[in-house]
Formats: C-alpha cells, sequence, structure tokens
C-alpha cells in the first residue's frame, strides 16, 4: 500500500501541475474570397479581398501571396502586404490591384453583355501569413476556394 501511495501522490501532483496551464485556443486556415471586384479606367482590377478567420483566437494577418483563375484560362498573381488583427470567427476586407489577362477581361465583357444573368465563375488560392494569438512567429496557412462573380445591378463596372 505504500508503495502504491509513494507513486500516486506525485503523479497526482504532476497532473495537476500540467492542467494549471492556459488552455491552447484551436488555429484553423481562413478562408478567403472575393468580396468586390471594380475595373478602374485604367483596365486594371481592384479586388476586395474577405479574410475570414476561422480560429478560436485572435489572428494577425499580414500577406497573401496566391492566384486568382477564370475558368480554366491562365491565373494571375495575388500579392498584398497589409496589417489585420482578426478576431475569432470574425473577418475583415483587404484591397488588392490586380492586373487581368486579356481573356480575363474578354469574359468580364462577355458576361456583363449578359446583363444580370452573367456571371463568371472564379477559383483563388494560395497562401496567408498570419501570427496566431497563442504563437511568437508567424506562419503561413493555405486557402483554395471557387465561387461567382456576377455583375451589380446599377453600378458599372462593379461585380460581387
Amino acid at each position: 500500500m505504500m508503495r502504491f501511495l509513494r507513486w500516486i501522490v506525485p503523479l497526482s501532483l504532476l497532473l495537476g501541475l500540467v492542467a494549471c496551464g492556459p488552455p491552447r485556443k484551436s488555429v484553423f486556415p481562413p478562408a478567403v474570397s472575393i468580396q468586390q471586384l471594380v475595373v478602374q479606367p485604367d483596365g486594371t482590377w481592384k479586388l476586395t479581398l474577405r479574410i475570414q478567420n476561422n480560429s478560436y483566437g485572435e489572428m494577425d494577418f499580414h500577406a497573401i501571396e496566391g492566384e486568382l483563375k477564370f475558368a480554366d484560362g491562365v491565373p494571375v498573381r495575388l500579392h498584398g502586404k497589409f496589417e489585420r488583427d482578426i478576431p475569432a470567427f470574425a473577418g475583415d476586407v483587404v484591397d488588392l490591384s490586380v492586373l487581368p489577362t486579356a481573356a480575363m477581361a474578354g469574359t468580364l465583357k462577355a458576361a456583363a453583355a449578359k446583363g444580370s444573368a452573367g456571371a463568371v465563375a472564379y477559383s483563388i488560392g494560395g497562401t496567408a501569413s498570419a501570427k496566431p494569438e497563442q504563437e511568437d512567429a508567424p506562419r503561413d496557412f493555405a486557402f483554395h476556394g471557387n465561387d461567382w462573380l456576377s455583375p451589380v445591378p446599377g453600378i458599372a463596372h462593379t461585380w460581387r
């Protein structure tokens, strides 16, 4: 009996100390999507990207590296550096400028000619650099998404 108590008491104390530490919050990759696309007069696109933090804690986002592709066309590079502190399960937006390919611009024009019935499928993917609140250094989180852009009625050159 004494031998049993000699092991159980220190083990119980050790487990009690381990339980005293702060709880770790789960970290999950963000979701990134296009909230709005505006065709500028010079032909460039102003993309408003929505970053959705899917983690249980705040994350400090610093950069996005990726690509945007319409249908099976050639992708264009997405690149941006910024500072956004996004709380748990919340989202925020960042603006990026993109120079589209001629095929991408033509796809938007053809869809715009159809009016509100026109829609364009897109895919977006890459990495978002972010620092979870309980970590010391930022790390890269992969994101991938597919969705549709449709012209906004009454607002020329704008897609959502």
